[in-house]
């Protein structure tokens, strides 16, 4: 997708973290912004600074694990604006504990928002995009979309179905003019590490002090969200963030079995 001055644009999660920040961009390109996300006055927060850049927007609220309400979606924003051009599928939450500790009601409830609100955002816009000049949806996944990591069982099946859905979609699409962009985002300084569900003491703990790691070294959304929306441009099909992304990346690639040792010796020695 080449343009995006005067395009419409749907973005999930948009209440704080990246997808606050390319709500932000986007607007900043042209874009009008369909806000969604389960968080009212975030919402209405970001769309009084997409207002601000003189766009127009509109709100939604919305769990994206919730299939009759997603299906009202792709409705609403046509109603309130007329086209849909750009999905972004953003909405996420984590999980932290291993599978033993782990209960099966919190895995189900990461799988709704990571993984069946990507599916829905894709299946449900898709025939709108289709219908447009041009269209392109971004579906987040992870570094975890890309290696596994102890304690992040949940959060890793999540974000390996989503780069398995945006790489068939990319197949299927191939020839359209709807493109795909499938973002491995390393780490970003959101809050969805500290609002992440502990399993035992240990993982909240340890929860804790990831999420401080974050705020110090982590990378800025507002950076993520300029690469995010520059392959948007450029109908980029794979975008990877931060360096711990492409060496982890390029670590599974060459070392795929000793890759996934090491990091169970790492975490044997850091649970000592």
């Amino acid at each position: 997708m080449k343009r995006l001055e005067g395009r419409v644009a749907v973005v999930t999660g948009a209440a704080s973290g990246i997808g606050r920040a390319v709500s932000l961009e986007l607007a900043a390109k042209g874009c009008a912004l369909a806000l969604v996300d389960v968080n009212e006055a975030g919402l209405a927060e970001v769309a009084d600074r997409v207002r601000g850049l003189g766009r127009k927007v509109s709100v939604h609220v919305a769990d994206v694990a919730d299939r009759a309400r997603m299906e009202r979606l792709p409705g609403e924003v046509k109603a309130e604006h007329g086209h849909v051009h750009v999905v972004v599928n953003n909405a996420g939450v984590s999980v932290s504990g291993l599978l033993v500790d782990q209960s099966l009601d919190d895995f189900a409830w990461l799988i709704g928002i990571n993984f069946w609100g990507v599916v829905y955002g894709c299946k449900l816009f898709l025939p709108h995009l289709l219908a447009e000049d041009e269209g392109h949806i971004v579906n987040i996944s992870s570094l975890f979309g890309l290696v596994g990591v102890p304690t992040q069982i949940s959060y890793n099946a999540a974000k390996y179905a989503v780069r398995g859905v945006s790489e068939a979609l990319i197949s299927e699409l191939s020839g359209t003019h709807v493109g795909v962009t499938c973002v491995h985002p390393g780490g970003i300084r959101t809050n969805i590490v500290r609002a992440s569900r502990a399993s035992t003491a240990r993982d909240a703990e340890d929860t804790e002090n990831t999420a401080a790691a974050f705020e110090r070294f982590a990378m800025p959304p507002e950076k993520a969200a300029r690469k995010i929306v520059r392959a948007i441009e450029r109908n980029q099909a794979r975008l990877r963030i931060g360096i711990e992304t492409y060496l982890g990346d390029w670590l599974k690639r060459l070392f795929p079995v000793a890759t996934q040792r090491l990091l169970g010796w790492g975490f044997r020695r850091s649970r000592k």
